[in-house]
């Protein structure tokens, strides 16, 4: 499953000559999800992204497959029984990017919702799920939530409820998505922007891009066209019409990331402050708490987050966990991003549906937008069979079929690390290495860990972790055209939201490993050393000014 810079060069070459059956614009998680769906039905498909893949809205989730315990207020239970059939699908799909997670919802005296109402809300949550969730909800009751959760505000606690849904790695699962759609056979390529679209008889004919990287330009013809482009969505639409009317009402969501020594939460927790629902999300590597909801007007591309969203993520996690005595200094990291939400005339944007939308210009170009990132797989299958309904029947006959339920990774389910123990001769170099290096490894790649590790043999010589960052380097570049330093930052690994130092560390080894593959020259290489540091001072500025008084 390869996904390489070479594989860009063969998909730039191809696409500049070739007429595919549909182009996506778009390379976030719905435009991988309908690159898959229509590649794995035969499709000729091609796939090109202004940026990184997941460098928008899908690297800036709180990267939480779920139902949406909290759509059940708005009664939006067709989307809640949507995504938790959704979220099972993922279980079996990327079972090495999607685990299970028990989350903890407080209940207080006076509080927005009582015990009764929420204790309804969990069994019909269960129901929604078909009673297929990892555990079915649970009760706590006061003394048993002092026991199990000492961190916990305890003035005016009377009780809680467990449930089950899941983690999962977000821009992991573009990658992933995307490598799945090229072994089906669609042509892919980031860096590649549409500037343009070219129109004959009122049909779309080609859309017209430029190679970022190189300066190239050229027309990609298509029988049709989908827009996957998120919170661009209004700017694409007016690029492509001058009487283009917004469809969307934008959303702000913000992050904050704490090492979970200092936070030491076991099961996620769900603070329900004011209307919001924010959440203190542990993982194996730091502990995620967020989001924010507001609305945003501005470019998505200048999305960061500023000292208002520090302090009202601060204020909540005071309120919820006054004992743990979280200041602003032991914030790690911090991430923003604009969720595309349809403006459907909603008072607040906590309040806007997350439904997605799916609509066809009479041209021939269908956009998406909307939805939950849980939903992703559903989304892309429906927006194919939007597009496939403009096709002539035979075509619609033969590209019938979609296999988009087929595990996203064959390796992870076909390989399993456990035989790799008794048979692999890398299984004695691996066991040379710390126990939270292998586990690291296996948890991040499943039965891939074996073949990612084969990039780079390891020796005693060498420090295990500055080893793993350059073996996940290596990988980045080879399967999941990773073409700058800050991509891989970024998008392919934590190390800028779960350590005090942001990965800068190894910063010189993994530039060293992508500089040899790529032939960067001494100054090419601080030059993108250099554009890593400006990016994480930027994104997390407001953190290191971040003012308590």
């Amino acid at each position: 499953m390869s996904l390489s810079v070479e594989d860009r060069q063969q998909a730039l070459q191809r696409m500049q000559c070739e007429i595919f059956d549909l182009v996506v614009i778009g390379g976030g998680i719905t435009g991988a999800g309908v690159a898959r769906d229509a590649s794995s039905r035969g499709m000729r498909v091609a796939l090109v992204e202004a940026a990184d893949f997941a460098s928008g809205t899908s690297s800036r989730s709180s990267k939480l497959i779920h139902g949406g315990i909290r759509y059940l207020e708005n009664l939006e239970f067709g989307l809640v029984f949507e995504a938790l059939s959704e979220r099972q699908k993922l279980f079996t799909m990327a079972p090495h990017l999607v685990h299970p997670l028990k989350f903890l919802i407080p209940i207080y005296r006076g509080g927005r919702v009582p015990a009764w109402k929420m204790g309804l809300g969990m069994w019909l949550y269960d129901a929604l799920s078909l009673f297929e969730a990892p555990e079915m909800h649970a009760f706590l009751d006061q003394k048993e939530l002092f026991h199990e959760y000492p961190l916990l505000q305890k003035r005016g606690l009377t009780g809680g409820f467990t449930y089950y849904d899941a983690y999962m790695d977000d821009d992991r699962l573009v990658h992933e998505t995307l490598r799945s759609a090229r072994a089906f056979g669609a042509e892919v390529a980031n860096y590649t922007r549409v500037t343009g679209c070219c129109f004959e008889n009122g049909k779309v004919q080609s859309v017209e891009c430029k190679d970022i990287e190189t300066g190239l330009q050229f027309n990609l013809r298509a029988r049709h066209v989908v827009s996957s482009v998120g919170p661009w969505t209004d700017v694409l639409g007016g690029q492509f019409w001058s009487h283009w009317k917004p469809r969307l009402r934008p959303s702000k969501g913000v992050h904050l990331t704490f090492s979970r020594e200092r936070f030491p939460l076991k099961d996620a927790v769900v603070m329900g402050a004011e209307n919001r629902i924010v959440f203190a999300i542990p993982r194996h590597e730091m502990v995620i708490v967020g989001t924010t909801d507001t609305d945003f007007d501005e470019d998505p591309a200048e999305v960061v987050t500023n000292q208002g969203d520090v302090k009202y993520l601060l204020d909540v996690i005071h309120q919820y966990f006054p004992g743990a005595w979280i200041t602003s200094k032991d914030i790690l990291g911090c991430y923003a991003g604009v969720r595309p939400l349809i403006d459907d005339g909603a008072q607040t944007e906590s309040k806007t549906s997350r439904e997605h939308e799916i609509w066809t210009e009479t041209c021939g170009i269908t956009f998406v937008a909307g939805g939950k990132y849980t939903t992703y797989r559903k989304m892309a299958e429906q927006t194919v069979a939007q597009v496939l309904s403009f096709f002539p029947i035979e075509d619609q006959v033969r590209f019938a079929h979609s296999q988009t339920l087929a595990p996203l990774n064959p390796l992870v389910t076909d390989v399993t690390l456990e035989r790799a123990r008794s048979d692999s001769p890398y299984w004695s170099q691996m066991s040379q290495l710390p126990t939270e290096v292998t586990a690291l490894l296996a948890d991040r790649h499943g039965g891939e860990a074996l073949a990612v590790m084969r990039s780079l043999p390891f020796s005693q010589e060498r420090d295990p972790w500055m080893w793993l960052w350059c073996v996940e380097a290596i990988h980045a570049v080879k399967h999941t055209m990773c073409l700058h330093l800050a991509d891989f930052y970024f998008r392919r690994t934590p190390l800028v939201l779960s350590r005090a130092d942001h990965g800068m560390a190894f910063v010189e080894s993994v530039a060293a490993v992508m500089g040899n593959f790529f032939g960067w020259s001494e100054s090419r290489r601080r030059e993108e050393i250099n554009a890593l540091q400006n990016q994480v001072h930027r994104e997390l500025s407001a953190t290191f000014s971040f003012d308590q008084t």
